[in-house]
């Protein structure tokens, strides 16, 4: 299995991009190919005393693209940036799967000119998982696609039931539109549209419609929105779990003595808490949808997080979940015949 990790995208790359990777090969049966600026990146290597010795190598990329960058035009202008090299990469056969975090514009850009998207699939879709009171809910899109419409939201229901079932390990995963409420009238011309296409897929298990609230309550496994709303679902939660910490620290400190005693015994349930909410844990999304494996990181992404982002890609290529996709586009009738 071999990983193509864009060492230079992100906030703290390429540091925290290498000793992610540093830290994946040490635990995973994985190698990793570090693409970007060889100098900079074995400056990080040659502090790690015994790299040579571990799955890892470097393909040089002069490149990189920024979050100032117009993502279309500076990944057919910057050919040589790292992200580009990276997804050429797995066009090439030469690695099986992409991680790229920094600019998920250009993330998603590198992956269309890259490796083209399925067939029958319009527009790709980045999977989020967001923990629950049972587990975990995928909801898609969470950015890929601020405008989208019916037809591709229902695109998005069978590639979110597909990751849900051989990622995250759930055997008939419910599927709910996300809407202002649960009955059928309710919702914008867009969810109106979209339900009664979603109810005639047979290949997924539609509950109808959600609300936001079912997504922590983990009464649904698959949530499924335009990006636009999907993003703001996820910085929102993002937001919230990290102020929820930060209150219970805060008022712990300003407490008296008996108060911090006590804390001090739910300390491990607190540590466990923190744990489930950080995105860290969940390493990366994947880009559903583009002809190959395409894992997109959080910008602000240190080394714990690209490492869980090689254990996420490497479970996506080894279950096909690419081929599950295509199989299923199918059956379902989207996919175009050649010639059409």
């Amino acid at each position: 299995m071999r990983v193509a990790l864009d060492a230079m995208g992100g906030d703290f790359a390429p540091l925290e991009t290498v000793n992610g990777a540093i830290e994946a090969v040490k635990e995973f049966p994985c190698e990793v190919v570090l693409v970007g600026d060889k100098v900079k990146i074995e400056e990080v290597l040659h502090k790690c005393p015994g790299w040579e010795k571990l799955p890892i190598s470097v393909h040089h990329a002069s490149q990189t693209i920024d979050m100032h960058d117009q993502p279309g035009a500076a990944v057919r202008r910057k050919k040589d940036a790292s992200v580009v090299v990276a997804t050429q990469l797995v066009k090439e056969g030469k690695c099986d799967v992409v991680i790229a975090a920094g600019s998920t514009g250009a993330a998603v850009a590198a992956a269309l000119f890259g490796l083209g998207r399925i067939n029958g699939i319009e527009r790709p879709t980045i999977a989020t998982p967001m923990p629950n009171l049972t587990g975990t809910t995928i909801l898609l899109d969470s950015g890929a696609n601020v405008d989208s419409k019916p037809k591709h939201l229902v695109q998005s229901a069978i590639m979110g039931s597909i990751y849900a079932k051989y990622i995250m390990g759930v055997p008939n995963p419910r599927v709910g539109l996300l809407n202002i409420g649960e009955e059928d009238t309710k919702g914008n011309e867009q969810a109106l549209a979209t339900f009664p296409l979603l109810k005639q897929l047979r290949t997924i298990n539609f509950i109808g419609n959600v609300e936001g609230r079912d997504i922590p309550k983990g009464t649904v496994d698959v949530v499924v929105c335009d990006g636009f709303v999907g993003n703001i679902v996820l910085k929102l939660s993002e937001g919230l779990a990290s102020a929820i910490m930060q209150l219970i620290k805060d008022t712990i400190s300003q407490s008296g003595i008996l108060t911090k005693l006590a804390s001090l015994m739910v300390l491990p349930a607190l540590r466990s808490l923190k744990k489930k909410l950080d995105y860290a844990e969940y390493g990366g999304a994947p880009l559903l949808g583009v002809d190959g494996g395409f894992i997109i990181c959080h910008g602000s992404s240190k080394a714990k997080a690209i490492k869980n982002a090689i254990r996420v890609a490497k479970e996506f290529a080894e279950q096909q979940v690419v081929d599950h996709i295509r199989e299923n586009i199918v059956r379902e009738g989207l996919a175009e015949r050649d010639g059409e």
